[in-house]
């Protein structure tokens, strides 16, 4: 076994020109009052790698141009498509407006396993909270439902941006498993 080389990587990905226009998973990240740029930046880099439809930005979340984001983004975030909605409930009620199974990414009384995730439940937005206090009760309340990843160690949480990479990760492979 040998590892590919840039250039074999390279041939089979996208190239910048053709990721606006790619077909996309019905899945959106909504990213609300997270405060580390970095891990704006590392949640664009998962968003490209999973090919989700978009990031939607709210509260006091940074946006691109930053280097601190592009420093992590390693260049997604300037191809995935992005919008930024200062109220976090706004765009909640637009997305379910449009459609989207809204659920927060959150440790909560009755949350579901990632892995369950069926046909029904896409296109599907994912809300992604705080570092601290992750997603409030009151935006809680106006979910679908929560996504809790399953741990088995001391810690009941990960990085926001290692939980995004997880649950994106699980829910594009769901998506693809189950839909037609």
């Amino acid at each position: 076994m040998q590892k590919l080389s840039y250039d074999q990587l390279v041939a089979v990905r996208l190239t910048p020109d053709q990721a606006p226009t790619a077909s996309k998973h019905p899945i959106v990240a909504v990213l609300h009052d997270i405060r580390s740029l970095y891990n704006v930046g590392s949640i664009f880099r998962s968003a490209d790698a999973f090919g989700i439809e978009r990031l939607v930005l709210c509260g006091y979340t940074p946006q691109p141009p930053r280097t601190e984001i592009a420093k992590t983004a390693l260049g997604a975030d300037l191809v995935v498509s992005y919008s930024v909605c200062e109220s976090v409930y706004e765009a909640v009620r637009d997305l379910r407006d449009a459609g989207y199974h809204v659920f927060a990414a959150e440790v909560a009384h009755g949350s579901m396993l990632p892995q369950n995730l069926g046909p029904h439940h896409f296109p599907l937005a994912m809300i992604f909270g705080n570092e601290l206090t992750g997603v409030p009760d009151d935006l809680l309340a106006l979910c679908e439902g929560a996504l809790e990843i399953p741990m088995f160690g001391t810690k009941h949480s990960l990085n926001v941006a290692v939980a995004a990479g997880v649950l994106l990760s699980t829910a594009v492979h769901r998506y693809r498993e189950t839909s037609p």
